[in-house]
């Protein structure tokens, strides 16, 4: 660490970041808190996909990610694909500049190493690239910090991120599978580390009150998500999304005809569309839809429930972190390892093939267990809080020598890092 008289630590934080989706959002205030506890003395700021959104609820300076402001809108007309193309060339030097400015830039959490949405290789993998290349160019300490990862099919993006991984100081991640695929992908993972998603480590809500046996059944928050698939499904997305959207509102249905109050959660504003289409397919006053605006909202949510299903993958996080009996339309493979990882492997169903009958057997079955279930989530809490403090005592000996640039070994410190 420095000491007080020398120049603070410059550290930036890089993603999709305050654009609406709220799980990027809570692994960033994750490491913002991480820092501010660990690091005060750290200046911070972001290059993110939405600065005004982080400048105004994490009080940090904040730079847009792309030079073209239109990067996320399909370019039809001819000027529009120059003006991206074009910014695909800025960005290359905006990129450089700004991790230049920085002792320190961490990825934190996030999907960054994955395909399981749909993504194009000249999106967000090139601006990964573009940054793990340009830490590695001025020397600037780039850590992908609990990050998740899987297979990807399409070459141009497996290379752009098999090279992002490659050229980052620092990886550890949120599940063994994601190490896995890292290494299948060609990256050497050996001093590589798995520990929970970054998530685990905001602030603990009060434990939720279950119903009482004789009391009336409590509410059922169901996350719904924009499901297409993945990035290998582009040809049957709309099938996909058809499939999902009508199985799913058949369960909410099933649920409302038996009395259950049931509580509609979104983790992306994109997920906005499949709420309204529920809510006018139900049509009932039991059916209600929360807006949440962090984790923290979905947390307070998912505690006041009595079970929760659920798509998103920070939606299950949120309920499980709380303690909520969950079960899990999974859409990818991370879903299975994390709830493999909080003990409720049992618990999940296809995000792809939603049966309504076979859900609510689950959820039948999840609900007689809810004690049982209750009991394992607060263990399995308790050691993902424990794992995620050895994440940041790695995270600050990798990324925060105490060695003092003075020193003869500091530069061999360094390099033990990379």
């Amino acid at each position: 660490m420095k000491s007080a008289d020398e120049t603070p630590v410059r550290v930036g934080v890089f993603g999709l970041l305050g654009s609406g989706n709220l799980g990027n959002d809570g692994s960033l205030e994750a490491v913002l808190g991480y820092l501010r506890a660990e690091h005060p003395e750290a200046v911070v700021d972001a290059l993110c996909g939405g600065p005004e959104a982080v400048a105004t609820r994490y009080r940090i300076p904040a730079t847009r990610l792309h030079w073209y402001r239109g990067e996320y809108r399909t370019a039809s007309r001819a000027g529009a694909v120059a003006a991206k193309g074009l910014g695909k060339l800025v960005d290359v030097f905006r990129t450089a500049a700004w991790v230049r400015r920085h002792d320190v830039v961490i990825v934190p959490g996030m999907g960054v190493l994955e395909a399981t949405l749909p993504l194009r290789p000249w999106g967000f993998p090139y601006s990964l690239f573009l940054l793990c290349a340009s830490g590695r160019l001025v020397g600037t300490r780039v850590a992908l910090v609990g990050v998740g990862a899987a297979a990807i099919g399409d070459r141009p993006t497996r290379a752009l991120v098999r090279w992002s991984a490659r050229l980052a100081t620092y990886r550890s991640y949120r599940d063994t599978l994601s190490r896995d695929a890292m290494r299948a992908m060609g990256v050497d993972t050996t001093r590589d580390e798995v520990y929970p998603d970054l998530a685990f480590a905001l602030p603990t809500l009060p434990p939720p009150a279950a119903s009482t046996p004789s009391g009336p059944p409590g509410p059922v928050c169901v996350g719904v998500m924009d499901f297409h698939g993945n990035n290998d499904d582009r040809g049957r997305a709309e099938e996909i999304h058809r499939s999902y959207l009508d199985g799913t509102t058949r369960f909410v249905r099933a649920l409302v005809e038996d009395g259950r109050p049931v509580r509609l959660l979104t983790g992306d504003d994109c997920d906005a569309p499949v709420v309204a289409a529920i809510l006018d397919a139900v049509d009932s006053p039991l059916v209600t839809a929360a807006e949440a605006a962090s984790l923290a909202d979905l947390m307070k949510e998912t505690a006041a429930a009595d079970t929760v299903v659920a798509t998103r993958y920070h939606n299950l996080i949120c309920a499980l972190k709380v303690g909520t009996p969950t079960l899990a339309l999974s859409y990818a493979a991370k879903s299975d390892a994390l709830m493999t990882q909080m003990g409720l492997a049992a618990f999940r169903h296809p995000a792809r093939e939603v049966d309504a009958d076979r859900l609510l057997e689950q959820f039948r079955e999840l609900e007689e267990r809810s004690a049982e279930l209750r009991r394992t989530l607060a263990e399995r809490n308790l050691d993902a809080v424990r794992r995620l403090e050895h994440q940041f005592t790695a995270l600050t000996a990798a990324l925060f020598p105490a060695v003092p640039a003075s020193d003869p070994t500091h530069a061999d410190a360094l390099r033990e890092t990379r």
